[in-house]
C-alpha cells in the first residue's frame, strides 16, 4: 500500500488551488480545494503505480493539509466524476458462533480511484473471469502427444515441466507461466510448442509483445520457424485477435492494468490466454500488477518452466539477485554481463559512452543501433534527459528541427497511437506536415501525430524499458535511483547478448538486493477475481 507520506508529499499554500485561484474567502475546507486535493493525491498514487487508495489513508493526508471536515474525501468523489469511491464487503468470517442474534454488519473496505482505473480494473477481472470459463483447445493426452512429437521433430527431449506447462495451456483459459531468469530456453521452447498446439487444433495463434524491441528480438529467434511475434498495441489496431484460439504474451509484467484489460477485452470466447513472465521483475510503468495478482488470487492456472540445464552467465547472475544476493565478481568468461563501479555519475556517464562507442562493439561485434542505454536515475547528469543530450550531440548533432529533435535521432513514444504505446523505441525518419515517421524497432513503421509522444531514445528510463530487449544494453544505477531486488533483475533481462550495468550507487545497489525484495503496489484485482 501507498504509505501516507507518498501521498502528501511537500505541501505549501501556493502549491495547491487556495486564495489567489479560489478567492479571498477561501478556507482549507471549501469544496473546490478539497476536491483538487483528492484528485491530486490519487492522481499521485497511479502514477507510484497504485490501482486504488485506501480511503483512510487520503483522509490523513487531507488533514494534514488543513482539510477537517470529516468525510471531506467521500464528499469531494461524491462531486468529481473523475474519482470513485468504491466500497468492498469484507470476505465472510466464521460464524460458527452465531448464537441466534443477528450480527452487525461489518463496515465495508472504502477505496478511492481514478474513475477510468477503478473501471478498467473491474473490466478487466470481468474478462479474465469470462476467458477462465473457455473449453479446452485438445485434451491433456493429445497436448502431450503434440508436444512431445514436436520435440522430436526438432531433435529435443522436452522436460516433463514444460510438457506439463504446456497441457495447462490447451486445457485451462488463463494460464500464468512463470519463466525465470534461468528458464530461457524453456520459454522459447513454450512459444514454440504452444504453436504446435495451435496448429494442431487448427487454432490460430497471436505471439504478442508488450514493446517493438521484444517483438524484434523474438523475431529474431524464431522467424525461420514461421512464428511472427507483434506488438500488443499493434494487434489491438487491427483486431488480430478475433479469430485466435491461442493468445501469449511474452514478458507480461509489463503490461499496466488499462493495457490488460483492452487486451483480454480483445480476445474472443473461445481463446486461451498464456502469459509468459517473471513475476520477480518490476511491474509495469503503468498501475497495476496484474500478473502478481493472477497468481496471488489462485484463480488462474500457474506453472512454472524448469531452468535450462546451463544458463547464461546473465541468467545465473539474475538469479543470484533473486536470492538476494549481489556478487562483488561476476563469473563470465564471455563478457556477456558486466558489472562497471564508478565513484559519481558523472564518471558514470563517461564509462557508459566508453561502453557504447568502444568495448560493446569491439566485443561482440554490435553496432550502436543494436545498443540501449537505459538509466534508473530520476535526474541529474545521468538522468535520462542531460545524458540523451550528451548522447545526441556525439551520435547525431543537429538544429533539433522537429520538437528538439532530427532526423535519425533514436526516439521513444511516450503515449499510445495507432501501432504505438509507451515505451515502444525506434528512429525518427522523417516528417510529414505535423506528423513525424518513426520506425519502431521491430522494422515496422508509425505516424506519430503527437509531438508530446516523441521523446529523445538514445537512452531510456527503466520504467521505459519494461518488457523491451535489445542485442546489448547498458544500465546505469545512481545512489537518488529506487534500487530494489526487482530493477536488478529487470536489469539484467534487457540484454540478449550482454548487459552492462554501470553502478555509481556503491554498496547501496547490493543492500537494495538484500533488503528491498518486492515492489508491492495497492490494487482491488485479487478481491474483484476472488468474487468472480
Amino acid at each position: 500500500m501507498a504509505v501516507a507520506g507518498t501521498l502528501v508529499g511537500h505541501p505549501s499554500p501556493s502549491g495547491f488551488l487556495c486564495a489567489p485561484l479560489l478567492g479571498a474567502a477561501a478556507r482549507p475546507d471549501d469544496p473546490r480545494r478539497v476536491r483538487a486535493l483528492v484528485v491530486r493525491l490519487v492522481r499521485r498514487a497511479a502514477r507510484e503505480g497504485h490501482t486504488a487508495v485506501e480511503y483512510a489513508r487520503v483522509a490523513r493526508a487531507l488533514r494534514s493539509l488543513g482539510v477537517t471536515a470529516p468525510d471531506a474525501a467521500g464528499q469531494a468523489a461524491a462531486e468529481d466524476d473523475r474519482v470513485r469511491l468504491i466500497e468492498d464487503m469484507p470476505e465472510e468470517g466464521d460464524d460458527s458462533e452465531f448464537d441466534g442474534d443477528l450480527p452487525e454488519p461489518p463496515a465495508p473496505d472504502r477505496f478511492l480511484a481514478l474513475a477510468s482505473l477503478g473501471e478498467a480494473e473491474q473490466r478487466l477481472a470481468r474478462e479474465l473471469v469470462r476467458l477462465t470459463a473457455s473449453e479446452p483447445i485438445m485434451d491433456s493426452a493429445t497436448a502431450a502427444e503434440t508436444v512431445q512429437a514436436a520435440a522430436e521433430k526438432a531433435g529435443h527431449d522436452p522436460a516433463p515441466e514444460l510438457v506439463a506447462a504446456l497441457v495447462t495451456v490447451a486445457l485451462r483459459g488463463v494460464t500464468v507461466v512463470v519463466a525465470g531468469p534461468a528458464a530461457q530456453e524453456a520459454r522459447l521452447a513454450t512459444i514454440r510448442y504452444a504453436a504446435a498446439i495451435a496448429v494442431e487444433s487448427q487454432t490460430g495463434m497471436a505471439l504478442l509483445t508488450p514493446q517493438a524491441s521484444g517483438a524484434a528480438a523474438l523475431n529474431r529467434v524464431l522467424a525461420e520457424e514461421g512464428i511472427r511475434a507483434r506488438t500488443v498495441a499493434a494487434a489491438l489496431d487491427d483486431h488480430a485477435l478475433a479469430e485466435c484460439g491461442l493468445v501469449v504474451v511474452d514478458r507480461a509484467t509489463a503490461l499496466d492494468t488499462e493495457t490488460f484489460a483492452a487486451l483480454a477485452a480483445a480476445c474472443p470466447g473461445h481463446a486461451h490466454l498464456v502469459l509468459l513472465a517473471d513475476p520477480a521483475q518490476l511491474p509495469s510503468a503503468g498501475p497495476g500488477q496484474v500478473v502478481a495478482d493472477l497468481i496471488a488470487s489462485r484463480t488462474v492456472a500457474v506453472a512454472a518452466l524448469p531452468d535450462d540445464a546451463r544458463p547464461t552467465a546473465q541468467a545465473a547472475l539474475a538469479a543470484e539477485v533473486g536470492a538476494g544476493r549481489l556478487p562483488e565478481r561476476v563469473d563470465a568468461p564471455g563478457h556477456e554481463v558486466v558489472v562497471v563501479p564508478t565513484g559519481s555519475a558523472e564518471e558514470a556517464v563517461h564509462r557508459t559512452l566508453q561502453l557504447v562507442t568502444d568495448s560493446i562493439p569491439r566485443t561482440f561485434g554490435v553496432d550502436l543501433a543494436q545498443v540501449q542505454v537505459v538509466t534508473a536515475a530520476p535526474d541529474g547528469p545521468a538522468g535520462a534527459a542531460e545524458l540523451n543530450a550528451v548522447c545526441k550531440a556525439r551520435f547525431n548533432p543537429g538544429p533539433g528541427l522537429v520538437g528538439g529533435l532530427d532526423v535519425g535521432d533514436r526516439v521513444l513514444l511516450a503515449g499510445r497511437g495507432h501501432g504505438y504505446a509507451p515505451g515502444d523505441t525506434g528512429v525518427l525518419r522523417g516528417q510529414s506536415g505535423a506528423s513525424s515517421i518513426v520506425e519502431l524497432a521491430d522494422g515496422s513503421t508509425v505516424t506519430v501525430t503527437q509531438a508530446a509522444h516523441l521523446r529523445p531514445g538514445w537512452v531510456v528510463p527503466l520504467a521505459a524499458a519494461l518488457g523491451g530487449t535489445w542485442p546489448a544494453v547498458v544500465v546505469v544505477f545512481t545512489p537518488d535511483a529506487a534500487l530494489s531486488r526487482p530493477a536488478v533483475r529487470t536489469a539484467l533481462a534487457l540484454g540478449e547478448r550482454h548487459v552492462s550495468i554501470v553502478n555509481a550507487a556503491g554498496d547501496a545497489l547490493a543492500k537494495a538486493v538484500r533488503g528491498v525484495p518486492d515492489v508491492s503496489r495497492a490494487t482491488r484485482l485479487v478481491r474483484l477475481l476472488r468474487e468472480g
